[in-house]
């Protein structure tokens, strides 16, 4: 996430997927390819069908708030399928409890499904509710007994995303910015 002394914003997630992308190498770049292409389908029918002019499905998302046409929170997070999950618990922060972006970061986190947790083979993808350690504990026992299958990982779990943010505050000038306790980030002004 970017945003300039103009006010103009940038949100942008680059991302090789899997271990190595594609494992190609752009000849003498030394730029690895991504294969965001996994995603097609060679089922006739599939909708996600390998055709002319189609357009692989893929999780990047890279979201931004407008207000009256301006760009009011630019932030993103990597995470796979939990991308839009994260998403959405971020905005409930920021605009449902008036939380500012880092604190709404530092919040624990839940996914559905995510199917890749490191290390951990007894959770499987599908309905699981994957919750960090730190959820409050009110809202496991409810989850858990809505009937959902609840795996506490740990407090700051990678597999939770690496999310950023920045407030922009037109009316005051300002801007606010947040990285990610769960990654190795920084929200730098200069």
């Amino acid at each position: 996430c970017a945003v300039d002394e103009n006010g103009g914003a940038v949100s942008l997630i680059e991302s090789l997927f899997m271990s190595f992308g594609s494992g190609i190498v752009a000849e003498e770049t030394g730029v690895v390819l991504h294969n965001r292409g996994s995603y097609f389908s060679l089922a006739p029918g599939h909708p996600n069908v390998y055709a002319g002019g189609k357009r692989p499905l893929h999780t990047l998302s890279p979201p931004m708030v407008l207000r009256d046409g301006r760009p009011e929170l630019v932030f993103g997070t990597m995470g796979g399928e939990g991308q839009p999950q994260i998403q959405v618990q971020l905005l409930h922060h920021v605009y449902d409890r008036g939380l500012n972006v880092q604190q709404a970061l530092d919040m624990p986190r839940w996914i559905v499904g995510r199917h890749q947790i490191a290390g951990r083979a007894d959770i499987s993808a599908g309905d699981s509710v994957i919750v960090e350690s730190r959820m409050d504990p009110a809202i496991v026992a409810a989850l858990r007994a809505c009937g959902h299958i609840v795996h506490e990982i740990g407090p700051f779990c990678n597999e939770m995303g690496h999310a950023h943010a920045i407030a922009i505050n037109a009316e005051r000038g300002t801007l606010a910015g947040g990285g990610d306790p769960r990654a190795d980030s920084l929200a730098l002004g200069y």
